[in-house]
């Protein structure tokens, strides 16, 4: 189904052509660099500074960003900044709180000058589709689907503190990335959808890190056979294989959408130039695409429906291994015993967000479903348009009706169900979804409490074959049904310019932010001292760690604009622990900061050969070990709450994301990683001692020698990395977080 070239092509005559030698000069005539170059600062160096077009964020992250920037000086937006509210429009937890932030979002943006997006009315990346996407346009968002590439838009997920430079006038800083073509031909076959594809080409290219940090530039004959609903559902997938960003080929189905949505002038045709260069290619013949499932718990655990109906007990077997792999005896998965006279019985469905809500996906699962229903059993079915737009579109034409008849029930646009704040399943359940993710845990089930669900990715076409079979895992391609044709474009721009608040350009100084009793500031951070002793607080061997294990979703979204109360969640669904072990370093810290004799780690100083006075100038902070952390959301809060709970670097082979490592950087957190052929046998309780560290920082140095003083008496060396930072890194790093760095250059 999908070819992968680790090697340099040229794009001639509209197809790849294999290159004899990298040609870093022929890259800038790509799609990608063309729309960098416009955007970028650096007058052609290898390292970029990018100023984005536009800004977006939704209520779990904008509250956080705009504290942030206001504590570093911030007056008004500089550009476009549009708040939408989709993530805690439905977490019913705390009370008032979650209302609140939206209180909050709307007067930031009268305030300011931004753009307010009420619940429940867009999710967050349908509306930048719908109203800020154009082509040659780069956004900048603070969730990691930020994708637009379909309407030559480079959009890029990165987490809040990159938003907040934005809004301080500062840039993006990246080294030039590589970009990797995706050569896409032939034509999807009926009962094939986006997600299909996407699942396909995680399973291709996400393990072996094919395109990581790297940009995808999608284009060949095959994008003509697409409709913008089925390249958007391919293209906001993207990040699931752990790519920087996506860009597409444009053609008249783009600019018939952006003319339809009220935005002509934000068309231009964008195509490879003759002669660009490729780093990498990954080809895909969508005729060969077959109905896909995503299994417990990536999206690159990819298999054809195919084959999981063939031999469902000994796939499930795998999974129900990966749980006990990850959770050991705190939790059990059974999955085997729903495969019943060898069919699979799947308990629920969804279809939902930017992913999966979209106008051709929900269609095409109406006609499918159309006089047959559901059924009166376990399974059950939930629809979530991705705009009001949207759903007024699916009610006028009928297709809403349709859906409701046969048993589906329409909910809010609502990204819930991609994070486990809506549809949880049962204990045990497994749901079928067309969401982005399916890590575990994030579809809201509570290990810690004896809870635990799975969930398998599909694309629409396939639930929808299956709610037909009233739960009996079906792929689309084997039901007979009339797919139907896309209708052209509609949109109701009465929506939005009746409800949206839309302030760029009048922003209104005079108005007062609205608070809340959950909407607090960030608390004092230190600099960085002379020197750096860790306490382990937690060894996570995954082979990735998520972001979601590392500040959960779901009801803990409602508290995302309360640092301290948010980081009492931090990891506690994989190492409840980790808190309390925080907070007894943090009492240590607290004692040393303060003056007093602390002869513990006066002992610790003894065992690594320190004379103990240096403990006035050795700050200790609590740090973890992953594998390989990050994968996942861009949410900074993965980063802030260890930060918040003393944390002082992270340690890995690898970061899992470049959005990840940044908000490390971006708390003052030191991204360390070690040599991959080094074991990491640590536990919990065991120390490290890197020595001379704000000086190394100081001099640009990238290896910092340090010592582990492990549990049983061995003191080991151990260099540590961090790879290239940048002058701006070390100058967050110094200051102990880009808060603080923005705070002293106003002094």
């Amino acid at each position: 189904m999908i070819k992968l070239y680790d090697g340099g092509v040229y794009w001639r005559h509209g197809a790849p052509e294999k290159a004899s030698a990298p040609d870093k000069a022929a890259r800038e005539k790509t799609m990608a660099y063309s729309i960098l170059r416009e955007h970028d600062g650096s007058g052609g160096a290898s390292h970029l500074r990018i100023r984005f077009d536009s800004l977006i964020s939704h209520d779990i992250t904008y509250v956080g960003i705009i504290q942030t920037a206001k504590a570093s000086g911030l007056t008004k937006f500089p550009l476009p900044y549009a708040l939408t509210n989709c993530h805690n429009s439905l977490c019913a937890v705390g009370g008032t709180i979650n209302e609140d932030d939206h209180v909050f979002g709307l007067s930031a943006a009268r305030r300011y000058g931004g753009i307010y997006v009420p619940a429940n009315l867009a999710v967050i990346h349908q509306y930048a589709r719908e109203a800020l996407a154009g082509c040659g346009r780069m956004i900048l968002g603070s969730d990691s689907h930020t994708r637009y590439g379909p309407l030559g838009t480079l959009g890029v997920g990165e987490g809040g503190p990159e938003l907040v430079k934005q809004l301080l006038e500062d840039t993006y800083d990246i080294s030039a990335p590589e970009v990797v073509l995706v050569y896409l031909s032939g034509t999807p076959a009926r009962g094939v959808g986006p997600q299909d594809v996407a699942i396909a080409l995680c399973g291709a290219v996400y393990k072996n890190s094919f395109v990581k940090n790297r940009i995808l530039e999608f284009a060949g004959p095959g994008v003509a056979n697409l409709p913008m609903d089925f390249r958007f559902g391919i293209d906001v997938m993207t990040t699931e294989t752990a790519c920087l960003s996506s860009i597409w080929s444009t053609d008249g189905r783009v600019e018939e959408y952006l003319a339809v949505h009220g935005r002509p002038e934000a068309y231009r045709s964008l195509e490879p130039t003759e002669g660009c260069y490729y780093d990498r290619l990954v080809e895909i013949d969508l005729s060969t695409i077959e109905p896909m499932a995503a299994m417990p718990f990536h999206p690159s655990e990819a298999i054809t429906l195919r084959e999981l109906i063939a031999n469902p007990g000994d796939i499930l077997r795998e999974a129900e291994l990966r749980a006990e792999a990850q959770f050991g005896d705190k939790v059990s998965l059974h999955l085997t015993d729903k495969v019943i006279d060898g069919k699979l019985h799947i308990d629920q469905g969804s279809i939902a967000g930017c992913s999966g809500g979209m106008y051709d996906n929900i269609a095409e699962a109406a006609a499918i479903l159309d006089g047959h229903g559901i059924g009166d059993g376990y399974f059950s079915l939930s629809i979530y348009p991705p705009s009001i737009p949207v759903q007024l579109e699916l009610a006028r034409r009928g297709v809403e009706a349709t859906l409701l008849q046969n048993g589906a029930l329409f909910k809010p646009c609502f990204c819930g169900p991609c994070f486990g704040a809506g549809d949880v399943p049962n204990n045990n359940g497994l749901s079928i979804r067309h969401t982005t993710r399916n890590f575990p845990n994030r579809e809201g089930s509570k290990p810690g409490e004896g809870q635990l669900a799975a969930v398998m990715l599909m694309d629409a076409r396939s639930i929808a074959a299956t709610a037909r079979n009233h739960g009996v895992l079906t792929a689309a391609t084997d039901i007979d049904y009339t797919a139907p044709v896309s209708p052209p474009p509609a949109f109701d721009k009465k929506v939005y310019e009746r409800r949206v608040y839309n302030g760029w350009e009048n922003p209104m100084p005079e108005e007062e932010l609205r608070f809340g009793p959950n909407i607090a500031p960030w608390p004092d951070i230190p600099q960085l001292a002379d020197d750096l002793l860790l306490e382990l607080t937690a060894v996570i061997h995954d082979e990735v760690t998520t972001t979601d294990e590392l500040i959960p979703s779901g009801e803990t979204s409602s508290f995302r604009s309360n640092p301290i109360r948010l980081a009492e969640f931090a990891l506690s669904r994989r190492e409840p622990e980790y808190v309390g072990r925080c907070k007894a370093v943090q009492a240590l810290e607290a004692d040393r900061a303060a003056g007093k004799s602390v002869p513990a780690l006066e002992e610790l100083l003894r065992r690594a050969g320190v004379d103990p006075a240096r403990l006035a100038n050795t700050s200790f902070n609590s740090t973890i070990f992953a594998r390989k952390p990050g994968d996942g959301s861009a949410r900074e809060q993965a980063a802030s709450c260890q930060r918040v709970l003393g944390g002082g670097a992270n340690l890995c082979y690898d970061f899992a994301t470049k959005r990840y490592r940044s908000n490390c950087i971006n708390w003052g957190m030191m991204p360390f990683t070690i040599d991959p052929d080094i074991s990491f046998d640590y536990a919990p309780g065991d120390y490290i001692y890197v020595p001379d560290v704000r000086r190394l920082v100081q001099e640009g140095a990238e290896d910092f020698p340090a010592v582990v003083l492990a549990a049983d008496g061995s003191v080991t060396p151990l260099t540590l990395h961090t790879g290239l930072l940048t002058d701006e890194d070390r100058q967050i790093l110094l200051e102990g977080c880009l808060m603080n760095l923005y705070a002293a250059r106003r002094k």
